[in-house]
Formats: structure tokens, sequence, C-alpha cells
């Protein structure tokens, strides 16, 4: 069932994705490509992406420049997105993810993407100020394009807040250290940003979930810390569930994290429990892992694995 109002996904520094598949990466060597796709990247458009095969209303809001920007903006009308992307000066980036079949690892090259000036910043405020009223849930994710200011997403948190609605912020390095001041609805970081961000290294799981509790204190109600192969660990006030996955071969890790937060929103909305809301964002993680290129989980299969997370509480 769609939610009254509809998620927007906010994607300042969005990309080209660009994924060439190789046998056998020769590091200083001649690399021939066996597959090459592109696809329209960054982290909020790929929780679009992945909230409109969960069959919920999303709007992807954010910017885009040149050529390849449009390219992005005819991808998300193929998809069937609505998409809200304003024009900024310069191109959109394009990243190059080289997947290596031999040792199934994934090398990403990231542009850094289109300088923004204080003008574009004003009129995109207005722009989210305007959308925000009238959404039900609000992600903000992935890096920010040069000449934003690194508390940006604290800026956007706060007129959302003002609204009363619903946050989840996915970023690091500064964006996230100054983003959680404005106390997002929840966040969802992996186990090295955490680390990075709280000046720890966590040796037990017990660590973690004390380190986390510091940020639930602060005013954010769920932390998501995904940990790769090692599953992933939600924390609520009152709560706190390691989710270890099932067994994939892993493909491409690209988009898992953003499945995990797509998984995150729908489970929001249709009002899961932590322990609910544990198996499915593990299960869509996991899934899209499973896949080639930036391809991810359908609705489907995440509800069809449900069963097969095994759940530990803390």
């Amino acid at each position: 069932m769609k939610p009254a109002a509809p998620v927007i996904t906010v994607t300042l520094n969005p990309a080209l994705d660009k994924t060439v598949t190789i046998e056998q990466f020769e590091y200083g060597g001649l690399n021939r490509i066996k597959e090459m796709r592109t696809d329209a990247g960054g982290k909020g458009i790929n929780v679009a992406k992945v909230l409109k095969l969960f069959e919920v209303d999303v709007n992807a809001l954010g910017l885009k420049a040149g050529y390849q920007g449009q390219v992005i903006r005819d991808q998300l009308e193929k998809l069937g997105i609505d998409s809200t992307m304003i024009e900024a000066p310069g191109e959109t980036r394009v990243n190059l993810k080289i997947v290596d079949e031999s040792t199934k690892q994934t090398t990403e090259l990231n542009e850094p993407g289109f300088m923004v000036d204080t003008d574009l910043l004003e009129q995109f405020q207005a722009v989210f100020k305007s959308k925000a009223a009238e959404a039900s849930i609000i992600v903000l994710g992935g890096s920010l394009s040069p000449g934003i200011p690194p508390n940006y997403y604290r800026s956007l948190i706060e007129i959302a807040r003002a609204q009363g609605i619903r946050t989840i912020l996915d970023a690091d390095g500064e964006a996230l250290a100054l983003g959680i001041e404005a106390a997002p609805f929840a966040i969802k970081p992996n186990v090295h940003e955490l680390e990075a961000l709280l000046g720890e290294t966590f040796d037990s799981m017990e660590q973690m979930i004390a380190a986390v509790r510091k940020l639930i204190d602060r005013g954010i109600e769920y932390v998501l810390v995904s940990m790769g192969a090692e599953g992933s660990l939600l924390v609520s006030k009152t709560e706190a569930v390691k989710a270890s996955p099932f067994p994939i071969m892993p493909v491409s890790t690209v988009g898992a994290g953003d499945s995990m937060v797509a998984a995150l929103v729908y489970s929001f909305l249709n009002g899961k429990s932590v322990e609910e809301t544990a198996r499915w964002t593990s299960a869509a993680g996991t899934i899209t892992a499973s896949k080639p290129g930036t391809q991810v989980c359908t609705l489907h299969e995440v509800m069809h694995s449900l069963q097969l997370v095994t759940l530990t509480h803390y």
C-alpha cells in the first residue's frame, strides 16, 4: 500500500555510474572489457530506484549538470521515477566501477562533481522546503558537490524537522558529523564511517552498541550500521538487534547500502518492529550484493528471503 505522501530522496552530487566487468584486473597493464553498462547513480537516486521497485511513491530531488545530467534525468523517467533536478553549471560526474570477476572485487574511481555556488544552494533550499512540506520521509545521501558547505545536510534536516518530517541521513566524514548535530530520525553509517565519526575502534558488538547509544542519546531515533559480510546492527532507544545475512556469492556490493536504506524507509512507512526492520534491511542489502553491476533487489525477492536472516538480540 502506498503512503499518502511521497518519500523524497536528495542527491546533491549525482553521477552517471559506468560499470565495466573484466575477467582479471591487470594493474598497470591492458584490461579488456567484457561487459559495460551505465546507470543513473548517487545514493539518493539509488534509494529511489529500490523504493520504486518496492511500490513506494518517491520523488528524486537533487542537482544535475550538462549532458550527463540529462541522461540521468531521462533514465529516471524511463524507470517511472518522478524527479526534480535543478540545473547546475558544468557537467555531472562519471563514476567508473571496475568489477574483477576473478576476485569478485569492485574498484571505484569517482570524479569530484560539478562546482556549486551560493545562489544555486539557496535556490535548491527553497525547492527543498516546499517539497519537504508534502513528504512522508526524506532521505539525504551521498557526497556533496564541490562548493557545498559540509554543514548543508544539517541545514536541510533542520528545515525538515521544523515541518515535522522524518529524515534519514546516509553520509560520511564531515557531512555526517555535522549532519547528526540536527538529530536526524535515522542514520546508516558503515562500521568504518562510525569508527571515524566517534574516533573509536570496536573490538566487540557490545562496545559498538555502547558507542551507538551515545548517538541515540543525542536525539537520533535509529542507527543502522552495515558491516559487510558480518551483517548489520540496528539500534533504537530500547533495542539492539544484529542481523546475520544468509550465504550468497557476492558479485557486486554497489548499491547494497542504498538498498538497506530503502528497506529502512519501507519498514518505517509500514510500522515494522525493530526486529522486522533488521530482517528487511539485511535481506535487501544481501540480495543486492549478489547481483551484478548496479542491479538491486526487488520487493518479491526480499519478502521471500526474510526468514533466512538470523537475528541476535543484545
